[in-house]
């Protein structure tokens, strides 16, 4: 989550199915990842989305079942099934263990998957216990019906993009120099040149990537890493996964996948930092990467607060607490399930459960309400920094690293008023166009109009100053004295910045002066002549 909740405010059909599984931290203490359900069965299943309400349209009478506990109805009432995973699981043989896994041989079908999200509900006939073959036929048709990667993904996301929104595999191939096929790639090659530079311009790499900026960005910074090598990715898998996570930010003002490849962008030109050099391992480098591109994705241009205020499907399934962010990590992880999109395949066990939990704990982070306890973090860092000869910082243990990296991605992610003024401006009218557009949707349902959010009351100039005095300046303040000198003409560009919105506010404030003297001249006059 970014700025659009700083600014002073920090259906669906779903079915889960909670794994209860302990794993041990890097610093050598257990954690559930049950809470989190990001390895849940999940189905946000929606029908076409109403515009004035994108959380709480098609809500159901039966919610948070597990999948164990679920009767799935058949569409005719003389073919009645139940399907639990328990029984898929019952019908298998060695060679199949998991009814729900996607097979490349069964992967073919499609157009299924559209069929399959319009119906909530589906047959299955249990086969015959005395014929093993007809038990593999019938799980064959299940993976068959379930289609491909489509079939079972179309339904954890709040809204999907429309089919013309959708670019052809075509357009992505480890072929191209940066995965993406475009008209413009000599331009694009000298874009990509600076992308080890801070301001770089995650516009105009929309536009010469022909709209596919997070493949782009990410894809690159993947190879450039060498993170291909090191973890064993297969080129074309990690383009496969890009290319679906980015088709899955939706095309709001803000949050959407340029937002996504600007802060992963930021987020590596923050590792190439001198005071942080060899300070990370690979793992803990990846997570932090594979976090900046995941962070926001299937964002609704809504804040957490407003989707607990209208009790929301995902606030709901998430007790209130960063209800965005862990939606965010369960659609990221769940697009790994696909086998032609895990990226993670070739790790360890151990390796991944540890990149996993990193990952979760830096998007968590990026919740507004951890705000304060995040830069007291960063503060005392700063405080009790060790530094070692060569001005490198000294990070001891795991705790410490992974809070450095957990600040690391709020400054990114919370970046746009330390880049070149013409950027952030462009930014701060995207974001405060979000605002707007949850202001307008509160105002038709009778809501309270939550803070910055009325067009019609907002000084978006007097908002940016605010911003950056109580939020933006003290994080990176801490940040820039944690690596100094780094990160010093970052600072100074956050300055100048804010003094050009102080300007702008001042001129604003004066011509509402003159116009309400002007009002009160007006209105004296009439009276007078009554």
């Amino acid at each position: 989550m970014g700025p659009d909740a700083v600014l002073f405010e920090t259906n669906n059909h779903l079915l889960f199915e909670d794994n209860k599984e302990e794993i041990e931290n890097n610093d050598g203490s257990n954690r559930c990842l049950g809470s989190q359900r990001s390895d849940s069965f999940i189905n946000l299943k929606k029908d076409e989305p109403n515009p004035s309400d994108l959380c709480n349209h098609g809500r159901l009478t039966e919610r948070l079942k597990s999948i164990d506990e679920t009767n799935i109805k058949a569409n005719q009432k003389s073919n009645r099934g139940i399907l639990s995973k328990t029984n898929a699981i019952n019908y298998n043989n060695d060679n199949n263990k998991n009814a729900f896994n996607l097979k490349p041989e069964n992967s073919n079908l499609i157009n299924d998957s559209k069929k399959i999200a319009q119906n909530s509900s589906f047959s299955i006939q249990k086969p015959s216990i005395s014929s093993t073959n007809c038990q593999t036929a019938s799980v064959k048709k299940l993976n068959s019906d379930l289609g491909d990667s489509k079939s079972t993904m179309s339904n954890i996301f709040l809204t999907r993009s429309s089919e013309s929104q959708i670019p052809k595999m075509a357009d992505i191939s480890e072929s191209y120099p940066y995965g993406v096929r475009t008209s413009k790639s000599e331009e694009l090659e000298g874009l990509m040149k600076d992308l080890d530079v801070w301001g770089l311009n995650l516009f105009l790499m929309d536009e010469l990537t022909e709209h596919r900026p997070l493949t782009a960005v990410a894809y690159t910074i993947f190879k450039q890493r060498d993170l291909i090598n090191i973890f064993q990715i297969c080129p074309s898998t990690l383009l496969n996964y890009l290319s679906e996570l980015e088709n899955h930010y939706q095309t709001v003002p803000y949050h959407n996948k340029i937002h996504a490849a600007d802060v992963t962008q930021s987020i590596h030109v923050l590792l190439n930092s001198k005071a942080l050099e060899s300070v990370f391992n690979d793992s803990e480098i990846f997570a932090a990467i594979f976090s900046a591109a995941i962070h926001d994705v299937d964002h609704p241009g809504l804040t957490n607060q407003y989707l607990i205020n209208t009790a929301s499907e995902l606030a709901l399934m998430y007790n209130d607490d960063s209800v965005l962010e862990n939606h965010h990590l369960a659609v990221a992880f769940k697009l790994l399930q696909n086998e032609k999109q895990d990226i993670f395949h070739n790790i360890p066990r151990n390796q991944r459960r540890s990149i996993r939990n990193m990952v979760i704990d830096m998007v968590r982070a990026t919740d507004m309400s951890k705000h304060m306890s995040l830069l007291g973090e960063l503060k005392t860092m700063v405080e009790t920094k060790k530094v070692a000869g060569s001005g490198i910082i000294e990070l001891d243990s795991y705790q410490d690293r992974i809070r450095v990296l957990k600040n690391m991605l709020h400054c990114a992610d919370l970046s746009n008023p330390t880049k070149p003024l013409d950027i952030y401006r462009n930014w701060t009218e995207r974001v405060m166009n979000e605002l707007f557009i949850q202001g307008d949707q509160e105002s038709s349902q009778g809501l309270e109009i939550s803070a910055m959010c009325d067009r019609h009351k907002a000084c978006i100039e007097k908002t940016q100053v605010g911003f950056i005095d109580f939020i933006v300046h003290p994080l990176w303040e801490s940040w820039s004295e944690l690596v100094y000198p780094d990160a010093q003409d970052i600072l100074d560009t956050l300055e100048k910045n804010r003094e050009w919105y102080c300007s702008e506010a001042d001129k604003k404030q004066h011509v509402d002066n003159n116009n309400n003297e002007k009002a009160q001249i007006t209105e004296s006059t009439s009276s007078a002549l009554n």
